[in-house]
C-alpha cells in the first residue's frame, strides 16, 4: 500500500492505495446526466503512473492536418499557432479525485480553466494544505475527470 506526501511538508495527500498496471479506458458513453463528468478513470483506492506527458508546456503537433488528443485521454486544443500537443513531465501519478480530499483550489483559481470545471491543462491547479502547489485536477465536462499528482511536489510512502 502507498501514501503519497507532500515533498514541502510531508503531509499525507492520500488514503492508503494500490497501485494498477496501468490506466483504465475511459468510458465516453457513461457520462452522468447532471454532472456531464465521465466516471473517474481511476477507482477509488487505486493509482496509476502515467506513462505519458501531462500539462504543460504545449508544443505544435507535427501533423496539422490530423491532430491528436493533447493528452492520452483527453481532447483535442488548438492555440493561435496551431494543434498542441502536451510535453509536461511524465510520471505523474493518477488517482481519483476523491482520494485526495484535502486538496483545495489555488488562489484566484489559478490553472483552473474550463467551461464546467478545471481541465487540467493549465498545470498545477490543487494546494497541498500548507498552500504548496500539488497537482492538477481535470474536472471538466469534455475530458477526463482525474487528478494528476506531481512526480516532483510529491512522494509516494510504501507500508
Amino acid at each position: 500500500m502507498t501514501v503519497f506526501l507532500c515533498a514541502k511538508c510531508g503531509t499525507a495527500l492520500t488514503p492508503e492505495l494500490t497501485e494498477l498496471a496501468a490506466i483504465p479506458d475511459i468510458r465516453v458513453h457513461e457520462r452522468d446526466q447532471e454532472t456531464r463528468l465521465l466516471p473517474s478513470t481511476l477507482p477509488r483506492g487505486y493509482y496509476a503512473i502515467d506513462p505519458e506527458p501531462w500539462g504543460g508546456p504545449y508544443v505544435l503537433q507535427a501533423d496539422q492536418e490530423d491532430p491528436k488528443p493533447t493528452h492520452s485521454r483527453g481532447f483535442l486544443v488548438s492555440r493561435e499557432e496551431g494543434w498542441v500537443i502536451a510535453a509536461g513531465p511524465t510520471g505523474t501519478v493518477v488517482v481519483h479525485p476523491g482520494d485526495a480530499p484535502d486538496l483545495r483550489p489555488l488562489p484566484d483559481m489559478t490553472g483552473s480553466a474550463g467551461c464546467c470545471g478545471p481541465t487540467g491543462e493549465s498545470g498545477l491547479n490543487q494546494a497541498c494544505p500548507c498552500g504548496a502547489p500539488v497537482a492538477s485536477l481535470a474536472a471538466d465536462c469534455f475530458g477526463p475527470y482525474e487528478l494528476h499528482l506531481d512526480p516532483v511536489r510529491t512522494y509516494p510512502f510504501v507500508r
